[in-house]
């Protein structure tokens, strides 16, 4: 073991801290009370509606009341009659169940319902299938 000296103690002082108090400790009620007794300077401030959910459940607000003073009746549009009419006559002209057009078109059987009692929101691509799968046309003029 050449080239090593004598071995030499360290006998300074190892000084380990603590990490900083984060903002959520600056905050904490004992710190604040500390900071109180040592005479430190401290600033308090009372947030509107913190902490509660007020904001978001009050009565009256700016779009409550464009809703209130809307009087435009916001609705669907639904099939036609002229168009469940005449796709109910050109499926039973086929004599086709509801369950079997609605194979016919890969769509639920459920869908061949709401277009014949109109309940139905238009869609021009099923439509569009019905009218290929029945051979005739189901809206315009024959």
């Amino acid at each position: 073991m050449a080239g090593i000296g004598p071995i030499r103690q360290d006998w300074e002082p190892v000084v380990v801290r603590k990490k900083a108090p984060t903002a959520a400790a600056k905050k904490d009620e004992k710190a604040v009370n500390a900071a109180r007794r040592s005479g430190a300077e401290i600033e308090t401030m009372k947030k509107y509606n913190a902490g509660t959910n007020k904001a978001a459940s009050s009565g009256t607000s700016l779009n409550t009341k464009r809703l209130d003073d809307d009087t435009e009746s916001l609705a669907h549009e639904r099939v036609s009659s002229d168009l469940k009419k005449n796709l109910m006559q050109a499926r039973l002209d086929k004599k086709m169940t509801q369950a079997q057009l609605a194979q016919m078109i890969n769509e639920k059987p459920q869908v061949i319902q709401e277009y014949e009692s109109g309940k139905a929101i238009p869609n021009q691509q099923i439509i569009g299938k019905l009218e290929r799968a029945l051979g005739t046309k189901l809206r315009g003029k024959k």
